[in-house]
């Protein structure tokens, strides 16, 4: 009954605020209090309770009433961290404001005009920690209400004017050092991360005369789990997670202004909040970092296998990671193309904090990831991410037995900023066959979602990750891993090795995605070309599909032509490939560049119907356990993404010595089109100028000269020794050579990932949509005005 006591008084509060004409005044303690003092409401209730209309019509219709309740939400706030929170009141009271600025917030940030009510700054909030709201002490027949509405009139009387000048006109010039009213509450939200006895444990057994004080404490004692910079783990506690989980939220939330922007390629529009907070304003910020990357990399949802534990026990700390991960990529969204590089070079040696090294970005986040070297923090790292991107292949006897994440996308975009920013890391983890730990997941998610629209972004994050590892030699060394674990996708069985699994993959997704994908083939094919000088051993024709139904490209005939020059003995399977398929590059050699000929050649093919279709281009008995790729839901949200560069705004070009090193090439004009695609089709009305100097382009040299001198000798002896199985074949072609007979190889090139702004604007569009998408309880951004991506349905 006092549950619904307390909904009943915060909703009879909210209605008051919505429904009051004249300004409340900030002094009226009984009013406001009835928002945080008496009540225990969820944030589910809260968002319930405080409808966006209701909201919306304050903010019309009582600025004042809006820019009072958020100014004593944040004194709240401000009054718990310099506390610490040592009553339970207080920390309910802490806990409710924090929903209630949840709910807010957004609605703040849709309307240009209050968007930096947030920067504004108050007399008497110094930087030197005076209390927020001093303006509500102010005296001299004035009230403070008062004062904040008349600044507020003026405001949007004078868009020119910031609050600090509105509020400068008041007399008080001379507060050189006022702090807005958003660093207050970013300072008091990282504070009361690391309270004793409501976020972290405290270190001595306290009552509220001797509890610690939150200001003379080092947080960095108080990291949140063990992991890279802190060797103890707490004892869990599942009341300091749920607190977290609700601080996190609002921290998420104030980041999310960028939503409310349109999508922009400057790098210098960066985000406000983010920027103050990963700042050295905030003395918490290494101890958060760790805290947030710990968690994260430390979480187990399997935990000891227990079937259906996730059935019978409620599990606190999932929450918490998906809330730690989603702040952690935020934080880290920073632009390193049109700055200095926040990468500490691979070669160097030295301590993580070494003077020596060179200043990374004012981004501490960025600036802290850029510097762990240890080994031991790599393994820790890479063995987390790894454990929880395989979390969704998990096989069980028992269905539906063990636990599944969803938050793998979050987890993709982490990994992908870890190798952006710290290239120690990427060359950790290429360094030994653990990089496939990661790829067989991305695989699978490719895989998987390549029937569905909504999993467009899914697709780019994936594909992206890849060419960023392929432009590493080391890479396609570990390719040739054997593959031996089934994991179950729908892709027929095989017997091969980690390189056989990437293109019949990359196959699937060409053959059978969606036409949406089309814009990464070029990135697919790049992958497989920048790894073909190391991969060894391509898989026979019958049990899997190779390169060869993609000869329409430039990139797999540029692999078919490599594969045939570095050694005809590790890749017969592909040279007999190219035997048996040779009609199809007969059929490419000679197509025909008059206008005339193209013509009857396409009405024959409009006639004439495709004998196999794209769905059932692929032979044999798929894994067992899969299940074919679905497309979406009809209905299912999805959000827009901006277009993505093309393969040469996105790479350069590299050239790989004979010593094993790689040094970058000038760039040159592009053969793909300008958007980075491949030429595409021609059309009835297209003028047949340009045939020919496409033609000259494609690289048939080598596979032609090859099929020259092979085909006559494995159909001679085919007839001499009447051969009908082809592993005579395979074992002829293996102690075959071809020294002499070809033309000369060219030098080896990778395409390397090159960070560009276009790229850094696609990732923002894209984590942001992945957020907005995800936090559905409560929907924190649904039903507002986002203008950094469209949400659209299925």
């Amino acid at each position: 009954m006092g549950s619904a006591d307390s909904k009943l008084n915060f909703r009879k509060a909210v209605i008051q605020l919505t429904t009051k004409t004249q300004p409340v005044e900030a002094t009226d303690n009984a009013f406001w209090d009835q928002f945080w003092a008496d009540t225990a409401t969820s944030v589910q209730d809260v968002f319930a309770l405080v409808p966006a209309a209701e909201i919306r019509a304050v903010r019309e219709e009582s600025p004042s009433n809006l820019a009072t309740l958020c100014y004593k939400a944040v004194e709240k706030l401000v009054q718990g961290a310099e506390s610490g929170c040592h009553t339970e009141k207080e920390r309910q009271i802490v806990l409710n404001c924090c929903r209630l600025l949840t709910r807010i917030l957004p609605y703040i940030f849709e309307d240009p005009d209050w968007r930096g009510f947030f920067w504004s700054t108050v007399p008497g909030a110094g930087r030197g920690g005076v209390c927020l709201l001093s303006i509500i002490l102010l005296s001299g027949g004035v009230s403070s209400c008062a004062v904040t509405y008349w600044c507020y009139c003026v405001f949007f009387a004078h868009p020119e004017l910031t609050m600090l000048s509105c509020l400068s006109l008041q007399g008080d010039e001379d507060d050189e050092n006022a702090r807005p009213l958003a660093e207050s509450l970013l300072l008091a939200v990282t504070d009361l991360l690391f309270c004793p006895d409501f976020t972290v444990q405290s270190h001595r057994r306290s009552t509220v005369d001797t509890a610690e004080d939150i200001h003379s404490i080092d947080s960095c004692e108080y990291i949140w789990e063990a992991g890279v910079g802190f060797a103890h783990s707490p004892q869990p506690n599942y009341i300091h997670d749920l607190n977290r989980t609700e601080l996190l939220k609002l921290l998420l939330t104030c980041f999310s202004e960028a939503m409310y922007l349109p999508p922009s390629s400057d790098s210098s529009n960066t985000n406000p909040w983010v920027q103050f907070f990963c700042s050295t304003e905030n003395r918490h910020a290494l101890p958060l970092f760790t805290s947030l990357l710990n968690v994260v990399c430390a979480y187990d949802p399997v935990g000891y296998g227990i079937p259906y534990n996730h059935l019978l026990f409620s599990d606190y700390r999932e929450p918490l990671v998906e809330e730690a991960a989603q702040v952690l990529i935020v934080t880290l969204d920073y632009d390193s193309s049109t700055s200095s590089s926040p990468t500490v070079d691979g070669t160097t040696t030295g301590t993580a904090m070494d003077d020596v090294d060179p200043p990374g970005p004012d981004n501490l986040f960025v600036n802290y990831l850029s510097r762990i070297h240890r080994e031991e923090d790599f393994q820790f790292i890479l063995k987390g991410v790894a454990r929880l991107l395989s979390n969704p292949l998990v096989q069980t006897y028992l269905p539906n037995s063990a636990k599944k994440i969803q938050f793998h996308q979050e987890l993709l975009v982490l990994f992908w900023k870890l190798c952006d920013f710290n290239k120690k890391f990427l060359f950790f983890v290429l360094k030994s066959s653990d990089v496939l730990d990661i790829l067989v997941p991305i695989l699978y998610f490719l895989n998987d979602a390549r029937a569905d629209q909504s999993r467009v972004g899914l697709m780019h994050i994936g594909v992206f990750i890849l060419l960023l590892l392929s432009g590493e030699r080391n890479f396609g060394v570990r390719l040739n891993k054997p593959y031996s674990v089934r994991v179950p996708m729908d892709i027929p069985v095989f017997t091969g090795t980690h390189a056989d699994l990437l293109i019949i993959v990359f196959h699937k997704i060409i053959t059978s995605g969606h036409q949406r994908l089309q814009p990464l083939f070029d990135c697919l094919l790049t992958i497989v070309v920048n790894g073909e000088h190391c991969v060894r051993g391509k898989t026979t024709a019958h049990t899997a599909p190779t390169p060869l139904s993609l000869c329409p490209y430039l990139c797999s005939l540029t692999l078919a032509s490599a594969c045939c020059w570095r050694a005809l003995a590790r890749n017969s399977n592909l040279v007999y490939a190219v035997i048996r398929k040779r009609n199809v590059f007969h059929q490419l050699a000679n197509l025909p560049t008059d206008s005339q000929s193209i013509q009857k050649g396409l009405q024959r093919k409009k006639k004439t119907p495709e004998p196999i279709s794209r769905t059932n281009s692929q032979d044999g008995v798929s894994m067992e356990g899969s299940r074919p790729a679905a497309p979406a839901e009809p209905g299912t949200l999805k959000t827009s993404l901006v277009a993505t560069p093309g393969i040469d705004k996105l790479t350069e070009k590299s050239q790989v010595s004979e010593d094993g090193t790689m040094r970058s090439l000038e760039p040159e004009a592009s053969q793909l089109s300008p958007e980075g695609n491949p030429p595409a089709a021609l059309s009835d009305g297209e003028p047949w100028s340009g045939v020919m100097s496409w033609k000259s382009k494609l690289p048939l040299q080598t596979i032609m000269r090859l099929l020259q001198v092979l085909v006559p000798q494995v159909e001679k002896i085919c007839i001499d020794k009447g051969l009908t199985d082809e592993s005579e074949i395979l074992k002829f072609l293996q102690h075959g050579t071809l020294v002499g007979l070809l033309p000369v190889p060219h030098p080896i090139l990778i395409r390397k990932y090159q960070a560009n702004s276009g790229t850094a604007m696609w990732f923002r569009t894209y984590m942001w949509g992945v957020i907005y998408l995800r936090n559905v309880d409560p929907p924190i951004w649904y039903d507002t005005d986002v203008k950094l991506f469209e949400i659209q349905r299925v």
